[in-house]
């Protein structure tokens, strides 16, 4: 007698289970939860589901800077744009070192240094040191703003002010002279150059006893204002040029940027 089992399925099926036919049918085929239906509310709102995010936020307040109309407040030590800074006489802290251009891991500093020639007919005394730093300029096209050149500075002579708009459209601004990093004059400080106070050295200017300028440093100033004027009233004056008056060549470091902003705008906020 043949078996009629032959080539058929003879596996029990479990109640509920979902035969092989099923698979790929109609929904209203289907058994068991398959056949759930979707209430009202959830077909209703089925195509606005993803913007869910969305509508969740754009009632919440606004967090928009509203830059630059109202520009928001920096750290107190920002690293922002350099400024070369002065004692309280006026006289420049920088001591034409080059340790600054060292540091710098962008080449970004260039420094010439130059000796203060305080004999008759020199130069003059830009700083309390043997040196200053005659031609001084940083290329914000390349400086990183790290700080290495601060911590370098042996006089504290650079710091980095809260300034930060630099940009703009011509490179050749973006390169800043030391007419634009110096400090301007506050209060009392004279332009240099003219000598040190009477009986102090280089390390008492770095000590803080230096409050003001001395009688004889405004006597020196006042007969060179005056001697300059009659100079230039005869015709054979020098050009005055911003942070390098005196200066070997006059005018020689600044290049471009006498029209710009300069240090005295950014003065505000500047780091200790």
């Amino acid at each position: 007698m043949a078996d009629d089992t032959v080539g058929k399925d003879v596996s029990p099926q479990s109640p509920g289970r979902t035969t092989g036919s099923e698979v790929g049918a109609p929904r209203e085929q289907r058994s068991g939860k398959d056949e759930r239906e979707k209430g009202f509310l959830s077909e209703l709102f089925a195509p606005v589901a993803g913007f869910g995010v969305s509508f969740g936020t754009m009632f919440r307040k606004v967090a928009t800077e509203e830059y630059p109309e109202k520009p928001r407040p920096t750290a107190p030590r920002f690293h922002g744009r350099h400024q070369l800074n002065r004692y309280p006489d006026g006289l420049e802290k920088c001591i034409g070192c080059e340790l600054c251009a060292w540091a710098c891991p962008a080449d970004a500093i260039l420094v010439e240094g130059a000796d203060n020639d305080d004999t008759p007919g020199g130069t003059g005394r830009f700083s309390p040191g043997e040196r200053y730093g005659r031609v001084y300029q940083i290329n914000y096209l390349r400086c990183i703003f790290c700080g290495l050149c601060i911590e370098a500075c042996p006089t504290r002579a650079l710091t980095m002010t809260n300034f930060y708009e630099l940009a703009d459209n011509d490179r050749g601004k973006l390169i800043f002279t030391k007419d634009q990093l110096l400090a301007p004059l506050q209060g009392e400080q004279l332009t240099p150059p003219f000598p040190m106070v009477d009986g102090l050295e280089e390390r008492d200017y770095y000590q803080g006893k230096v409050s003001e300028p001395a009688p004889n440093q405004r006597a020196y100033v006042d007969a060179r204002d005056a001697d300059h004027d009659a100079h230039r009233d005869g015709g054979a004056g020098l050009a005055a040029a911003p942070g390098n008056v005196g200066a070997a060549v006059p005018g020689a470091h600044d290049l471009v940027h006498s029209s710009d902003p300069t240090a005295a705008q950014t003065r505000e906020g500047a780091n200790p």
